[in-house]
């Protein structure tokens, strides 16, 4: 797609912004006119309008003043971002994922707090809720986590990282092994490592931060 070669974006990368798997962005791009509940959210993302991803016009500048010319004027807090909230609980002993049905709302931030732990931009930002003990005592059930998504490389050993693993998403500690697979901890002693090959697993991102829950 024109669009996201302009902003030199993969699929995969669309993805990941989106919150859904490449095979949605796949099959809105081949398919359409079939449309998806995720259209507007790709439109802003590629700063066009849903109306030219499924083929009902073919000016795609338009489509952009159009969306420039829909946003609200509103006043704005300097020190407030709004970031994506995943309605998901990454389950942190595994929660099974399906990822064409994410639910994504907008959460909102100080700045300044955000800035304490990533100086990626919001966009690449995310939030949900952890569910389960694997984690504690570091991240306990409920707790909200914020996934900086630019960050999908376990070279900094030990980090916590939210990802999917054969289709069960998870919050663990990720560290790569001399053979080429990655070891998947968790911080309760009670729970066993795992070892996942590169193509079983899919990293959406490093942990960040923690908000605990009261």
């Amino acid at each position: 797609m024109a669009l996201m070669a302009d902003k030199g974006l993969t699929q995969s990368e669309l993805a990941r912004r989106v919150g859904v798997s490449p095979t949605a962005i796949w099959k809105l791009m081949n398919e359409p006119a079939q449309g998806s509940k995720h259209t507007h959210k790709i439109a802003r993302e590629l700063d066009t309008t849903a109306e030219y991803l499924m083929g009902e016009t073919d000016d795609a500048g338009m489509s952009r003043q159009l969306v420039a010319a829909a946003q609200p004027v509103v006043e704005i807090d300097e020190d407030l971002v709004e970031i994506d909230s995943i309605d998901l609980k990454y389950g942190m002993g595994g929660t099974f994922l399906d990822t064409d049905h994410i639910e994504v709302a907008k959460v909102k931030f100080s700045r300044s707090w955000i800035s304490q732990f990533t100086s990626s931009p919001p966009h690449m930002l995310c939030s949900t809720r952890g569910a389960g003990d694997s984690m504690m005592p570091t991240i306990h059930d409920q707790d909200v986590v914020i996934i900086d998504r630019s960050q999908t490389r376990p070279e900094m050993g030990d980090k916590i990282w939210a990802i999917v693993y054969s289709g069960w998403g998870m919050i663990k500690r990720l560290r790569a092994q001399p053979d080429g697979t990655i070891r998947i901890s968790s911080d309760n002693q009670l729970i066993r490592d795992d070892f996942a090959s590169d193509g079983d697993l899919f990293i959406v991102g490093r942990v960040v931060a923690v908000v605990k829950s009261v």
